[in-house]
């Protein structure tokens, strides 16, 4: 047990999504793959089977994503004191992986065809794309509708890889069917990865800086701690730490030095109220700590620190 008073403020809410939206995108983006499998394999179109691989993994990315928002809004028990919030972040970083893994299976098939071209029916795979442009436009819409975590950002990232897809494919259909030069099916295939690449990457750090426990990027620590420190009742502040629960979900701690120990409820009211209204931090741990004992412990070690200045 730590020997201070440990005052705490827990102002979070969970804001999760049934799952509804990722239900519905799930069971239209698993028929429509079939319809670009059986497409793509009739025309020999590699920008239509690329989309029909990523409609495959959009499928396998929405059932991760339900999972996880399953997961997340289970309560906290003994064993998960912050419940299971960071299955979503999970489950980004999954996906995040999963579209590097088939954006390099797309790279390896389209330069391999840009070295024995195939022949490619651009009427079926203008048809098909046309299609696959509509229904991942559906897809996305009702996703973006949804709750905006790293979890649904996952998913999106899938579906808009499907987009680009589709529109490469049509672009390379309506190429090929007007003038018969098949490399553009494999460079459009490599020019839709990059773009897929780009948001993977961004993805990928975002959920690996949660899992790190990084400060949020919209937040700056030393200005955080400034705003701590000039709270009337506070002589400094030391110790500060801010990092993401999972989405939407904000986490600080930190020892505050205080000229008394009874004005500390007024004091923890103006510290919790400002962190919340000015940074959107809703899940504050804060300990009081007395002047006069950091005194005490300077004086001990000899350092001859000044404490009567604000500081982090």
């Amino acid at each position: 047990m730590h020997p201070h008073d440990h005052s705490q403020v827990h102002g979070h809410t969970h804001g999760h999504s049934n799952g509804g939206p990722l239900k519905l995108a799930l069971g239209i983006t698993l028929v429509f793959a079939l319809v670009e499998v059986g497409g793509g394999w009739w025309s020999h179109s590699l920008a239509l089977l690329s989309d029909a691989g990523h409609m495959f993994t959009d499928s396998a990315a929405l059932a991760i994503a339900m999972f996880a928002t399953w997961l997340s809004v289970r309560p906290a028990s003994h064993r998960h004191s912050y419940g299971l919030g960071r299955a979503e972040v999970v489950a980004a970083l999954v996906n995040s992986v999963f579209m590097l893994v088939v954006v390099s299976g797309i790279v390896i098939s389209a330069v391999q065809r840009l070295q024995s071209p195939q022949v490619v029916d651009g009427g079926v795979a203008l048809a098909v794309a046309t299609l696959g442009l509509v229904v991942n436009g559906v897809v996305m819409w009702i996703l973006s509708r949804g709750e905006q975590t790293l979890n649904t950002r996952g998913a999106l990232l899938h579906v808009m890889g499907d987009l680009l897809g589709s529109l490469a494919a049509i672009i390379a259909g309506a190429v090929v069917f007007f003038t018969g030069w098949y490399p553009i099916d494999s460079l459009l295939s490599l020019l839709i990865c990059g773009v897929i690449l780009v948001s993977s990457v961004r993805l990928l750090r975002d959920a690996v800086a949660v899992i790190m426990e990084s400060v949020p990027a919209e937040i700056s620590l030393p200005e955080v701690g400034n705003a701590l420190a000039s709270v009337p009742g506070v002589n400094s502040v030391h110790d500060l730490h801010i990092w993401t629960l999972s989405s939407g979900r904000t986490a600080l701690s930190a020892h505050v030095v205080v000229d008394a120990l009874g004005q500390w409820p007024d004091t923890l009211y103006g510290l919790t109220q400002m962190l919340q209204n000015r940074f959107n931090i809703g899940h504050i741990t804060l300990q009081p700590e007395p002047v006069a004992q950091i005194v005490r412990n300077i004086e001990a070690s000899g350092q001859g620190i000044p404490i009567n200045q604000k500081r982090v």
